[in-house]
């Protein structure tokens, strides 16, 4: 029998959404601490200046990693049951939460955004935000990265889609950790000549494996197959590539922030990695789903549910028809 998750996408049932209601311990303008390691999570509006104020307590993050709303539908869902509005409107909302993370980020600091790129629509809102991410000033452009995702569309009249957009821009001059992948260096017999003497490329690193470029190929995200899968999260990062980001960009008990919570991925990589983080969802569901992955991971020592269930409490029994199937 194949795997399958427990419940549906958080975002396309608004029955589901109210039997989860009660169980959320934090309601819109409130704020999570924790009481282990300090970190918080709020349900806050990222485009509101004051409940970001209360969410930072005035402190400042040396990395923002903010996943948005792409402004368009996903997963075959129209996009009446998602965020979706005009470009404009979408540019307006865009404009307000970087200045809010801008506010929220130290002089010399790291920003990260996930984007996508609707080719129905004329790529929107990939250009409109780089266009848009040209007004700060104080940000710079350093690095447009491809990221693989795990399902594709399009594939019987068009090319398949199946690539995620990730900008990467600084604030200031802050200072980039170099890290490598997995994959193994294979390229042999390529010479380079360094400080006058003709090396070899296999020589010419300490490293046996390769430093990731701006195309990551080498991270999985078949979710459901993955012990860091939250059933529900139809828009989970992967935990590896959020490692790669806090390990880059943050060293220990730095500061990280999340405007966009979503699944709880990058709060779980900074309690991975011993970072502080600060994260906030205007959903309360998603932001109780983040406190609770957090939770789950310390008493388990797993990152994610993979196909178990992340509100037992409202769990059908075994051997009954279920009232939220997976897709």
């Amino acid at each position: 029998m194949g795997l399958s998750e427990p419940i549906r996408r958080l975002d396309d049932t608004n029955v589901l959404k109210e039997k989860i209601l009660p169980l959320c311990r934090l309601q819109k303008g409130e704020v999570w601490t924790d009481p282990v390691k300090g970190h918080r999570v709020g349900v806050c509006d990222a485009t509101d200046p004051v409940q970001i104020a209360a969410l930072m307590k005035g402190e400042r993050a040396i990395l923002a990693v903010h996943d948005p709303p792409y402004n368009f539908s996903v997963g075959g869902k129209t996009t009446q049951q998602l965020f979706k509005q005009d470009i404009q409107g979408y540019t307006g909302f865009s404009e307000r939460w970087i200045l809010n993370s801008l506010a929220s980020m130290l002089e010399d600091s790291h920003l990260y955004l996930w984007l996508g790129a609707d080719q129905r629509e004329g790529f929107q809102p990939l250009p409109e935000m780089m266009l848009l991410l040209r007004k700060f000033t104080a940000l710079t452009s350093r690095s447009y990265i491809t990221l693989r995702n795990q399902r594709g569309y399009g594939t019987q009249k068009n090319w398949m889609s199946v690539r995620q957009e990730l900008l990467y821009y600084v604030k200031g001059r802050p200072k980039f950790q170099v890290v490598y992948t997995d994959i193994p260096k294979v390229l042999r017999g390529y010479y380079k000549e360094v400080n006058g003497k003709w090396t070899e490329n296999l020589s010419r690193s300490r490293s046996s494996t390769i430093r990731p470029g701006n195309v990551w190929l080498d991270i999985q995200q078949v979710f459901y197959r993955m012990e860091e899968n939250v059933p529900g999260a139809y828009a989970q990062k992967p935990l590896s590539a959020i490692d790669r980001i806090l390990s880059t960009s943050s060293l220990e008990n730095d500061l990280v922030i999340d405007f966009f919570s979503h699944s709880g991925t990058t709060l779980i990589s900074a309690e991975r990695l011993g970072r502080k983080c600060i994260v906030c969802d205007m959903d309360p569901v998603f932001a109780e789903l983040t406190i609770r992955r957090l939770e789950h991971f310390r008493s388990t020592g797993k990152t994610g549910w993979q196909c178990g269930h992340p509100f037992p409490e409202i769990a059908e029994p075994k051997g009954d028809l279920p009232l939220f199937p997976s897709l």
